[in-house]
């Protein structure tokens, strides 16, 4: 017999049918109550990937459920810390990449019916605008049981690169989104380049390795984030 006393958080567990944990097995490896979702993706999300896969073939690289935070970042982290808050919980269906790269150039939303509430309607408004900024496509499907393969295919071509005869000389050309004006920066030296993707005032990197080892140029305090790079003015 233990001559530990059960105390009162042992009495109030026992109170309730829960066994208290033995101090003399504390070394023991404790089982981790989790487990597989066998729901990873729904009926409706299986059944649409399943005519994504055929309509995209070998020119991209489907992943689903990705995460904003994932793809998108905050050019002023720390100006704009309220702005990664507001997309960390979120996630999107379907991102197709470029399979040689993996850079993605095309979003994808199954809209079923909860969709159509006020609280989704302001959350997709502002998703939309996250993508527009950023320059990524954002397509939405309506959700249904069935999908159509010749459908898909045509909602999908115009952002998909072509396929050539050799299966193997596949040209993967993402659709390039048109460069946003830079913002004036207050009080930015004159003679520091400003990022073209970020906005921000870049900074002078050395080139540590290849062929311009040693060599300098201006790139984006983001990196690797944003790999924005601008040629250093020869004095």
């Amino acid at each position: 017999m233990s001559d530990e006393r059960p105390g009162c958080l042992g009495r109030f567990m026992r109170l309730f049918g829960l066994k208290p944990r033995s101090r003399q097995n504390s070394g023991t490896v404790e089982e981790l109550p989790y487990r597989l979702r066998d729901d990873f993706l729904s009926v409706t999300e299986s059944s649409f990937w399943r005519v994504l896969m055929a309509a995209v073939g070998n020119r991209a690289t489907v992943c689903p459920k990705v995460g904003l935070r994932d793809i998108f970042y905050v050019a002023r982290p720390n100006e704009n810390a309220v702005y990664m808050n507001q997309i960390k919980q979120k996630h999107l269906d379907f991102l197709l990449c470029d399979p040689k790269t993996i850079k993605p150039f095309l979003a994808i939303e199954l809209d079923d019916a909860s969709h159509a509430r006020p609280e989704r309607i302001e959350r997709d408004e502002f998703v939309d605008r996250v993508f527009k900024t950023a320059g990524l496509p954002l397509l939405h499907v309506p959700a249904q049981a069935n999908y159509s393969l010749r459908m898909l295919s045509e909602l999908l071509n115009p952002y998909l690169p072509p396929v050539m005869d050799n299966a193997a000389s596949v040209a993967i050309v993402p659709p390039v989104p048109a460069t946003a004006t830079s913002p004036e920066i207050p009080n930015a030296p004159p003679s520091i380049p400003l990022c073209p993707k970020c906005g921000v005032p870049m900074v002078v990197r050395t080139a540590k390795s290849g062929e311009h080892q040693g060599k300098q140029f201006y790139g984006c305090p983001n990196y690797p984030k944003c790999r924005e790079m601008k040629p250093l003015a020869s004095k």
